[in-house]
C-alpha cells in the first residue's frame, strides 16, 4: 500500500499543489508556539519536554487514527495515507521558488532572482557573484528536495512496512519544521529566541535525518555519475559545517560535475552563520569547494533531472518491494 499512497499522492500534488500561504503552515506555527509557551518553564530539561510534545503529538495522534481506519476499511487507511502524505511529502511545497528563480535568470533578470532566493531563504543574496547565486540556488534546491520528498518517502515508506501508517511522514516534517522554527532569530533580538529548544531541535533532528540524507545521497550517486559522486561523499562531505547536508551536497556535486561549496559567501540555511568549515588544501577548484564546474544555467537542468531520476528509482524500488510482498 506504500507505493500505491506515494503514487497518488505526487499526482494529486501535482494537479493541485498546496498553496504558498495554507492553514495547515499557520497551524503548525500556532502549534509549535504554543507548545513553547506552556511547556517551556525555563529549566534546561524542558526543552526536551517542548520538543516531544511538539513532534510527538500529532505523530501519536495519526498513528491511532491509522490504526483505527486499518482495523476497520483499508480504503480509509489508504486514504489517510494519501492525504497526510500530500500536507507532508512533494515538490511543489518548494519548486515554485526554484522555477521562479530558473525563470529569472532565462530571462537575464538577475535582480528579480535575488530577490526571489532571498524571499525564499531568507538571505541577503544583493551582493553574490552569479556563480554564487548559481550555487546557492542548487543547493537550496537539492536540500529542498531531500527534505520535501526523500526523507519524508524514507520515513514513511520505514514505519508503513511496520504497520505504523502515515507516523514516519509526521514524525520526520514535524520534526524538520521544528529544527527551522527554533532556529529563525527573534524578530525583537535578533538571535533565536530559545537557544536550548534551538540545539535540541537541531540535534534530534540530526539523528532523524542521519540514514535518509544517506540514502538520498546514495541515490544522487546510482542515477548521476557514481565513481565521481562517491569520491566527492567521502571527500568533501566535511566541507560543511552540518554533517547531513554535507553528504547530500557532496555527493550531488560529484554526480552532475558542479562545483558546491565555499567559504566566501552565507550559509545555505538561515540563522547558521559558520555553514562551511576548512576543506581540504587539496580540493580542486575554489578553496573550500567541490571539484567540478563553476555553477551554470546548464546545471540547475541537471539538478533537476538528477532528482526526478532519484525518485524513479527509489518508487521502483518501493514498487518491487511492494509486488515481492504480495507474491509471497
Amino acid at each position: 500500500m506504500s507505493f500505491f499512497a506515494v503514487l497518488l499522492a505526487l499526482v494529486i500534488e501535482q494537479l493541485k499543489p498546496l498553496p504558498r500561504e495554507n492553514r495547515v503552515h499557520e497551524a503548525l506555527v500556532s502549534w509549535v508556539a504554543w507548545t513553547g509557551r506552556n511547556f517551556d518553564a525555563g529549566r534546561e530539561h524542558h526543552a526536551w519536554v517542548v520538543w516531544g510534545v511538539s513532534v510527538l503529538t500529532p505523530g501519536a495522534i495519526i498513528a491511532a487514527l491509522y490504526l483505527l481506519l486499518a482495523h476497520t476499511n483499508i480504503l480509509l487507511a489508504l486514504a489517510l495515507n494519501v492525504a497526510v502524505l500530500y500536507l507532508t511529502l512533494g515538490f511543489r511545497q518548494f519548486s515554485h521558488y526554484f522555477t521562479d528563480i530558473r525563470d529569472a535568470f532565462e530571462r537575464g533578470d538577475e535582480t528579480e532572482a535575488r530577490q526571489l532566493l532571498a524571499r525564499w531563504r531568507h538571505l541577503d543574496a544583493s551582493e553574490l557573484p552569479r556563480t554564487e547565486l548559481l550555487r546557492h540556488v542548487i543547493e537550496h534546491a537539492l536540500l529542498a528536495a531531500h527534505r520535501h520528498v526523500f526523507g519524508v518517502f524514507f520515513w514513511f515508506v520505514l514505519l508503513s512496512t511496520l504497520g505504523l501508517g502515515p507516523l514516519g511522514a509526521v514524525l520526520y516534517r514535524m520534526a524538520e519544521f521544528a529544527s527551522r522554527y527554533w532556529t529563525f532569530p527573534s524578530k525583537a533580538l535578533g538571535v533565536p529566541s530559545n537557544p536550548r529548544l534551538m540545539d535540541v531541535s537541531l540535534q534530534m533532528f540530526a539523528w532523524i535525518d542521519y540514514m535518509p540524507s544517506r540514502l538520498t545521497a546514495f541515490g544522487f550517486a546510482v542515477v548521476g555519475n557514481f565513481e565521481e559522486a562517491i569520491n566527492s561523499w567521502r571527500r568533501d562531505a566535511p566541507l560543511w559545517q552540518h554533517t547531513n547536508e554535507g553528504v547530500i551536497l557532496a555527493a550531488a556535486a560529484g554526480a552532475v560535475g558542479v562545483q558546491l561549496g565555499g567559504e566566501a559567501a552565507p550559509g545555505v540555511t538561515p540563522a547558521r552563520s559558520r555553514t562551511f568549515e576548512a576543506g581540504p588544501t587539496d580540493t580542486p577548484g575554489a578553496a573550500g569547494s567541490t571539484a567540478g564546474l563553476p555553477p551554470q544555467m546548464g546545471h540547475l537542468r541537471s539538478v533537476v533531472g538528477l532528482v526526478w531520476r532519484s525518485v524513479v528509482l527509489w518508487m521502483l524500488l518501493v514498487a518491487l518491494l511492494t509486488l515481492a510482498n504480495l507474491v509471497g
